[in-house]
Parts: structure tokens; sequence; C-alpha cells
């Protein structure tokens, strides 16, 4: 009886477990994870049940008991310490062996960290403690104008708290949405009573706060860093596996040992649809990533080309984003930005390559569909429909 074993068990490693059984793989799935958590999405981590809209139940990928029905062998608690390749097994840290037949590479991200006293968000634990402290603090400086960054800041001022947030870059999102964007969500941000200092970095977290790089101190009762993900790529970069900005893989999440597999935040496979290798953070792309890398595992024709997309509620502004804006030399937007309900296009060479709707919903899949069909629009026709 074959054995399938996956390390790391976040909402990738999780579904990749179900779809394995759901396509009648019937040996044995062992699930490793390093967290004493049973799998859950992280999403909402930074949002509604930051915020306390949302219960704990709710955020966990399956029921407690759907592992032990399912004949998954959930391991929680427990670090892989290597990957031995030649002999198809892996170490854990209780000294342990675990032979596979094949093996998923599923260990998502850890968050960049600053020397000194500092909160992060990565853990539903993390997010707990980010609760109790709002409710407590007057005062919360971020480090980092990122998604996670502007998510926490939106959950400290609807928990009454002040709120500044640092960003080297001039301003919010400016990697993720281009500056035009990113400028958008800065001004909501300041609309809300968000004190924004960008092109400044901190130099020093402190007890009592951050010595900006210009010298300036700023204080606060609590500081949380959000400056982005590393992926969790030491496993398989001291087993001999080829690696760059992530696990590199093919387009089926194969990765240079023909056994092993990586999917989630972890995987940087080669996107057919952008012809180059892409790493994507986001949820969806677990979502998606887990169930397509157990379908490979099996040896089932698999090319993972879904298009990159990811979601916010920040505020009153809710929006999807789809797409990668890498290279775009021109925006399109279809409504008024300034009503924060709109849909807004980057485009390439005249072709859709992203899109975003901003309160505007049931139009991802059009937005999908001409990111795919490569097309030249016509601008008119696109600011008048998606």
């Amino acid at each position: 009886m074959a054995t399938y074993v996956i390390v790391g068990a976040g909402l990738a490693g999780a579904k990749a477990a179900q779809t394995l059984r759901e396509e009648g793989f019937d040996g044995e799935v062992v699930l490793v994870g390093a967290e004493n958590e049973r799998p859950y999405e992280r999403p909402p981590l930074s949002k509604e049940y930051l915020q306390g809209k949302s219960e704990r139940e709710k955020i966990f990928v399956h029921a407690s008991e759907w592992y032990a029905d399912n004949s998954v062998d959930l391991r929680l608690g427990m670090r892989v310490t290597r990957i031995e390749l030649d002999h198809h097994l892996i170490r854990l840290g209780d000294g342990s062996r675990q032979p596979y037949d094949k093996l998923l590479i599923a260990t998502g991200a850890v968050p960049r960290r600053l020397p000194g006293p500092a909160y992060y968000l990565r853990t539903v634990q993390d997010s707990e403690t980010l609760k109790e402290r709002f409710a407590s603090a007057g005062s919360v400086l971020i480090v980092g104008a990122s998604w996670i960054g502007l998510e926490t800041a939106a959950a400290a001022r609807a928990a009454g708290c002040a709120v500044t947030v640092v960003e080297p870059e001039p301003t919010a999102l400016n990697r993720a949405l281009g500056p035009e964007l990113g400028d958008l969500f800065a001004r909501l941000h300041v609309r809300k009573g968000v004190d924004l200092r960008f092109g400044t970095a901190a130099a020093e977290i402190t007890e009592t706060g951050v010595r900006l790089s210009s010298g300036e101190r700023l204080t606060a009762d609590m500081v949380v860093v959000g400056i982005g993900a590393a992926p969790e790529v030491g496993l398989a970069r001291d087993a001999g596996l080829d690696v760059g900005h992530g696990i590199l893989t093919d387009a089926a999440l194969r990765t240079s040992h023909p056994d092993v597999f990586a999917a989630g935040d972890v995987a940087e496979p080669f996107h057919p649809l952008y012809g180059r290798r892409l790493r994507v953070e986001h949820w969806a792309n677990a979502l998606n990533g887990g169930p397509a890398a157990a379908r490979s595992m099996l040896g089932q024709e698999v090319v993972y080309d879904a298009v990159p997309y990811f979601y916010t509620d920040q505020y009153e502004l809710g929006m999807e984003f789809s797409g990668d804006i890498e290279g775009y030399d021109e925006i399109v937007y279809r409504g008024d930005p300034e009503s924060l309900e709109f849909i807004v296009y980057w485009l390439r060479g005249g072709r859709v390559i992203a899109g975003m709707n901003v309160n505007t919903w049931d139009v991802v899949d059009d937005i999908q569909e001409l990111i795919r069909s490569g097309v030249i629009v016509d601008q008119k026709e696109l600011s008048s429909g998606p």
C-alpha cells in the first residue's frame, strides 16, 4: 500500500489530503503540521476574526472528526527536520522516521522579521494576541503598508486605537497595485484617521515605539510588523531540491525530484499563462494548488494555470483582485474610483493582465476570462463593461 506524506498542515496541505481521498486514493495519507491547531484558513486572521466578527470554529478547513473519518493521519505539533530523497523518508522532530512513496511540501511562509520587540500576524495565536492587545492599547504603530499591515490597521482602528503606519515606499501597496491604486488605499486610511508615514523606514524598534530612518521617534503602546513573508524553503534546499524564490516546480507542481511536489506559498511553479515562474502567497493559491498537487501525485494530467486571485476587506471597501501587474503600461477604469465602486484594469500592450473589482461583485469570472484571452481590447468598451 502506497504512502503519501504531506508536510505542512495549512490550507494547501489539508485540501491536498481531501482531494487524495475524493479521487479514490486508498493508501496511507500522513499530514504533518508544526502548529498544534488543525488546518485552518488564514485570511480571517487579519479580517473578520481579528475584529471579533467571526467565531473561531469557522476558520478551520475541516471539522475535527474529518481526519479520522477519512483515514488521514494528522500529526500536529510535529516539525520535520529533514527530507531524505534517496531513502524516500522524512525525519521528524521526535526522532522518528516516516517513509513515503510521494511527498508534498506545503510548508507555507513565515513573516519577515525585524529586530526589537514587535508583534506579527501569521497564526491564529498571533491573531488572538493582537485582538486582545487592541482592546487595551491606546496606540498602535504598524511597520509596513502591506495587505497585512493595512488590514491590521483597519482592525486596530475598529478597536478604537490610534494608528500610525510607517512605509519606505512612496505609498501603500506600491508593489502590489502600483502608485495610482496604492494611493487610493492610502487616502481611505487617512479618512479613517490613520497617520501614514511614507518614504521612511523603521530603523529601530524599542519598547516605547520606533525610531525612523529620518531620526524621528514615534511612540506607541505596541508595534506590529507587516513587511511580507518568506517561503519556508529550508527543508527543500537542504534536501537538494531546486529552489529559487520558492521551491521550483513545473506546471504540474512537480519539483526537481519526480516523487516530490510543492504547493501553496512555498511553491514557485512555471505558470503557462504568464510564461514564467510565479510564486503567489494568496489564499486562493493554497485553495487551488493543494488539490492540483494531489491530482498530480496520483499521476493525473495536471496543468496548474489558475489566475492569481486575492481579496481584502478594509472599512467599507471590499475588493477582489485577479492577475499580476508586472510590466503594466496603462490603467483603465470602469466607474469612478473615488466612489469606491468601480473596476480597474491593468494593461500591457493593449492586453488585460490584471483587474480589480471594488464593491462591485460577480465579475471575477469575466475579468479572469479577459486575462486568459490575451486579446487586444477596445478601451472604450472596457471602460463600460467587464
